[in-house]
């Protein structure tokens, strides 16, 4: 479903400010491969996922999307293969426009909507039994401004739009680094049943250790723009953050130095 080959990112070169983003990523998931991706400030994470999308072209190598090169496609146009959820809550939604309305225009994403593009009854009966599926109250409240919605309610109806027509790869961006600790044990829940109902393939950065090991069938470590340990399967159900620690030290040649990630 994803193939990456040899990416390489460089932001402002031949400056003082210039920084190795991507050094030679290279990655191969299968359709339903549910990978988290873990390393500290700086390394990598955010941008391998942005030129992934295409918010940037990247300075070398390919990437391919369920056996297409995308790699010159600007973003717009790879956005019909991609669902994404951004670490911000009111990214992704439009705060004054109703529930059914935000879900509405996410049902009919890459399809000629004309002038009329209203809620039909079938529509909202649909809407209203895949919100109830969430558990958060929001079936009885479709008409309610997406403005109005708690952080937690608001990523949980994001990533049922950015999965309401099934895309190719799911990206997720640090969705919970914004919520409180139990909203977001109550998001990735929703998260994982989400990608387990439809058999997505999904890409999740994260800052937390611990959600990186509970969630997915694989892991990647990432430091200076390149994977440096990738585990899946029993070996990564078996791992702890103490692992995860030395598996950076030994393979980095540092100590992982973001606190964030290991109390998280």
């Amino acid at each position: 479903m994803l193939d990456i080959k040899g990416i390489y990112k460089t932001f402002n070169p031949g400056s003082v400010n210039e920084k190795h983003a991507l050094n030679g990523v290279d990655l191969h998931l299968n359709e339903g491969d549910f990978v988290t991706v873990i390393g500290g400030n700086g390394a990598g994470k955010s941008t391998f996922l942005n030129a992934i999308a295409g918010v940037w072209p990247v300075d070398k190598g390919r990437i391919f999307i369920d056996g297409k090169d995308v790699t010159s496609l600007p973003e717009y146009k790879r956005a019909k293969y991609l669902g994404r959820v951004f670490q911000d809550p009111m990214t992704g939604t439009a705060a004054n426009m109703q529930i059914e309305e935000n879900l509405a225009l996410a049902a009919r994403r890459g399809s000629s909507r004309g002038l009329r593009w209203e809620v039909t009854k079938k529509e909202r009966e649909e809407y209203r039994a895949l919100l109830t599926s969430l558990d958060l109250g929001l079936e009885d409240r479709l008409t309610a401004k997406v403005g109005l919605l708690s952080g937690g309610q608001r990523q949980a109806l994001t990533l049922v739009m950015a999965t309401l027509v099934k895309p190719k790869l799911l990206l997720l961006d640090e969705h919970t680094a914004a919520l409180d600790p139990k909203t977001a044990a109550k998001v990735l829940e929703i998260t994982d049943k989400v990608i387990k109902e439809n058999n997505l393939t999904a890409i999740m950065v994260t800052h937390n250790m611990n959600d990186a090991i509970k969630h997915g069938n694989r892991l990647i470590m990432m430091n200076d723009g390149k994977i440096i340990f990738d585990v899946s399967g029993e070996e990564k159900k078996n791992l702890t953050v103490e692992d995860l620690l030395r598996k950076f030290s030994e393979n980095s040649g540092e100590a992982f130095a973001d606190d964030r990630a290991i109390l998280g």
